[in-house]
């Protein structure tokens, strides 16, 4: 067998032979054997890990990637995939969202002064609803709300937020924008442009910004699913796969 030193992985992808180190340390490479003195021995499977992980950090970020690579050095197949699922899943609704805002936009230009659509909902959102729909918190939607950002109704008698259709159209919109990096000040700005049915230059570039961040996720994750299923194969992780059904 051929073994590989820290600098060998590391110079593979410009990175430190102690960002090699740390990433066997937090367990998102497996650990490595020791000669009588002490160094680290990698193989390749190391550097197999290694470029999983990298891979994945580029498609769902530092935090899933490192859950990914944990539960597979812990022998937990399914929690992997099921973290990787939720990005597919995550990507898939924000491609849905950004569609609905997309004709959000087209309706304020075909329009004077009307307000965009808003999605049919049957009943109010109390405010732990939507942060559960959302998967933010609470405190989120208040300081989305303190920004300027939503504007949810209160119960006349009980104070409690209750927010309806438009509320959780603005709150999609938000959340979007806000994994987009944009700062709340922006984002109650575009939000007010689709509420009020005012200018749309902002908000065409926001969402066109968007689209290339979204299709460059999907290529990453399309990358990053490649040197994953090598990694499970080199572990011998995977049941034999049955036919896909429709």
């Amino acid at each position: 067998m051929d073994y590989l030193r820290p600098s060998d992985l590391a110079r593979e992808h410009g990175i430190s032979t102690q960002a090699v180190r740390n990433y066997e340390r937090d367990g998102f490479l497996p650990l490595a054997a020791r000669t009588p003195t002490g160094y680290r021995t990698y193989t390749a499977v190391h550097a197999a890990a290694l470029r999983a992980y990298l891979a994945l950090v580029a498609a769902h970020g530092h935090t899933v990637a490192g859950q990914i690579m944990c539960s597979l050095h812990a022998g937990d197949l399914d929690a992997a995939l099921t973290a990787v699922d939720r990005g597919h899943a995550q990507l898939l609704r924000d491609r849905a969202t950004l569609d609905a805002v997309g004709a959000a936009v087209k309706h304020l230009t075909s329009t004077s002064g009307d307000a965009p659509p808003a999605p049919a909902h049957r009943e109010p959102f109390s405010v732990g609803a939507l942060a559960h729909r959302l998967g933010v918190t609470a405190a989120t939607l208040r300081n989305w709300e303190a920004a300027g950002v939503l504007a949810p109704e209160r119960e006349p008698i009980t104070g409690h937020r209750t927010y309806g259709a438009p509320d959780v159209r603005d709150a999609e919109l938000a959340h979007l924008l806000r994994r987009g990096g944009y700062p709340l000040g922006h984002i109650a700005t575009v939000v007010q442009q689709v509420r009020t049915a005012g200018g749309t230059r902002a908000l065409s570039a926001a969402l066109d910004d968007w689209r290339d961040r979204l299709t460059g996720r999907g290529v990453s994750m399309l990358h990053a699913a490649t040197r994953l299923a090598g990694y499970v194969d080199l572990l011998d992780l995977a049941p034999a796969a049955g036919p896909a059904t429709d």
